[in-house]
């Protein structure tokens, strides 16, 4: 099957306009986005997708592909489903323009998770070590089942210990905001109205759930960073000057 990542990238954020356009070692956000996913062995070609012609310029300044959107799409997913709309790839992978930290590895994960025909939609959970999380609504729970589907995903800590709360970080995973979705699926999605949880949780994947789509989960070991705040940027900064 062939691959695409699409990276939706836009400048006009509420909280952190001009995000992806921060400097990180000398480079901007979008551009340690951009050469993290092409060292991707599974993705045949890598496009930021934005509605800013600043950023379109910047991407092409060193040397990646770009292409000008819609300003009225309300989301990353409405995003890359146009610029998906126009390809033949079998695969659309969605890697947020403001994850510097995003490992090639990553990418090829959530690809091959779509080797189980029963998979709509694949994604990445890490074991959640900070307690903190757990109670944080900023970071998103998921709970799957024996085959590693999807069940549920919460800003509320999922799943609750009844017996012992002390004991949740056992069984706790947080969501990691990378996805794979067949192209059907995608293009299918983004013509859907929100669904009812998804409105009241504030999350997308919420709407694949409740209309029957499987998403499928894989564990990962490695940590990642959203740039949503001039603080996240100053964590990720200190993150590539330890691992230099």
């Amino acid at each position: 099957m062939t691959a695409i990542v699409i990276i939706p990238a836009r400048y006009d954020s509420t909280r952190f306009p001009g995000k992806p356009l921060c400097l990180l070692k000398g480079k901007p956000v979008i551009q340690h986005v951009y050469e993290n996913s092409k060292l991707a062995c599974l993705a045949d070609d890598v496009i930021v997708a934005t509605d800013s012609e600043t950023i379109f310029e910047r991407v092409l300044s060193f040397g990646g592909k770009a292409v000008m959107t819609d300003k009225a799409h309300l989301s990353g997913t409405d995003r890359i489903a146009e610029v998906a709309a126009s390809m033949d790839y079998d695969i659309i992978v969605n890697v947020q323009g403001d994850e510097p930290l995003i490992r090639p590895e990553m990418i090829d994960d959530v690809i091959t998770l779509l080797d189980d025909k029963r998979a709509s939609i694949g994604t990445l959970a890490k074991k959640v070590e900070d307690s903190k999380e757990i109670t944080d609504q900023n970071v998103v729970k998921v709970v799957f089942d024996k085959d590693w589907f999807a069940l549920y995903f919460s800003r509320a800590p999922i799943p609750f210990h009844a017996r012992h709360a002390s004991r949740v970080t056992r069984h706790c995973y947080k969501h990691i905001g990378i996805y794979s979705y067949r192209r059907d699926v995608l293009l299918t999605l983004a013509k859907m109205d929100p669904a009812p949880l998804e409105q009241i949780e504030k999350l997308e994947q919420l709407r694949a759930l409740e209309n029957g789509f499987r998403i499928k989960v894989k564990e990962t070991f490695h940590e990642t960073i959203g740039v949503d705040t001039p603080e996240d940027l100053e964590r990720v900064e200190r993150c590539l000057s330890t691992s230099l």
